[in-house]
This record gives C-alpha cells, sequence and structure tokens, in this order.
C-alpha cells in the first residue's frame, strides 16, 4: 500500500509540475522607445502587432480567437503588446486562458501615457483593440476593433 502510494505520490507531482510549465507566461516589458526595435523585428517578413488590453471587453473577446489563430497558423509573426495598467498576474492568467502563454508578449513596464502612444502612431487615439500590420515591404495597415482572421490570413499569405 505505502508504495503504491509513493508511485501515486511521484505521478501527481510530475503531473503537476509539467503543467504548472505548460502554463509559464513569457511576458517582456515594454517602454518608450522599444517600438522601432520591436517593428524591425520583423526582418522583411509580415508581423502583426496587436494591442490590447485586460480592460477592454472587444480584446478579452477576441484573445481566444488570436490563441486559436496561432495554434493553426505558427509560423506567421504576431507580436501582443498590452496596454492596461493592471497587476501582471491579470494578465498572465488572460493569456493563459487565450492559449497565448508562450506567444510574443509584451506590456507595458511604465504607465500608458501620450508619447507610448505617439511613438506607435501619432494619429492612434489609444483606442484597444488595434492591429498593426507591417509586411514585407515595410507598408504598414491599421485595424482598429476586432480583426477578421480570415482577411488576417490572407495578408500573410501576400
Amino acid at each position: 500500500m505505502k508504495k503504491s502510494l509513493f508511485i501515486f505520490g511521484i505521478f501527481c507531482t510530475i503531473v503537476f509540475s509539467n503543467l504548472a510549465f505548460a502554463q509559464a507566461v513569457t511576458l517582456k516589458p515594454y517602454q518608450k522607445g522599444d517600438w522601432a526595435s520591436l517593428t524591425k523585428s520583423a526582418n522583411g517578413q509580415p508581423l502583426a502587432i496587436h494591442i490590447w488590453g485586460v480592460t477592454c471587453a472587444p480584446c478579452m473577446k477576441e484573445m481566444p480567437k488570436w490563441g486559436k489563430f496561432l495554434t493553426k497558423n505558427k509560423s506567421d509573426r504576431v507580436i501582443f503588446l498590452q496596454v492596461d495598467d493592471v497587476p501582471v498576474s491579470v494578465i498572465e492568467k488572460m493569456l493563459v486562458r487565450a492559449n497565448l502563454a508562450q506567444a510574443n508578449n509584451y506590456c507595458l513596464a511604465t504607465s500608458f501615457d501620450e508619447y507610448l502612444r505617439y511613438e506607435i502612431d501619432p494619429k492612434w487615439r489609444g483606442e484597444t483593440p488595434i492591429t498593426i500590420l507591417i509586411d514585407r515591404s515595410d507598408k504598414v495597415e491599421r485595424v482598429v476593433g476586432p480583426i477578421d482572421f480570415s482577411d488576417l490570413k490572407k495578408w500573410f499569405n501576400r
């Protein structure tokens, strides 16, 4: 009995530790001056930068759809930038629920202000969600509001 209980304990430890590692969220800090390096990371490949917020209802509804999109389209380059001033634990929970824990995730290292917004896009008023698409020739398109994922896939395939 003790041996089976010991084996069961080891089994549970392995299972739960694997679950913990599977749920670890990669979240990098974003601050003023980072936009240029973020956009240059495309290296001539199409890049979508999705700006979202935990307090944005359309964002919360859309994020699981992003998770499904990236599961099916692993080679498409997408960066997620969370811009709300909320605890990191709240962001991490949302990313785990959306199946985006291992995506290319950023969150603000400072408060969101006009300087950050202007650096991203002088015409942007700060509404979320917004997706900024940068194609192979560095042409920029902006989609304000939820994205149409079939259109996004076509854009990546151009």
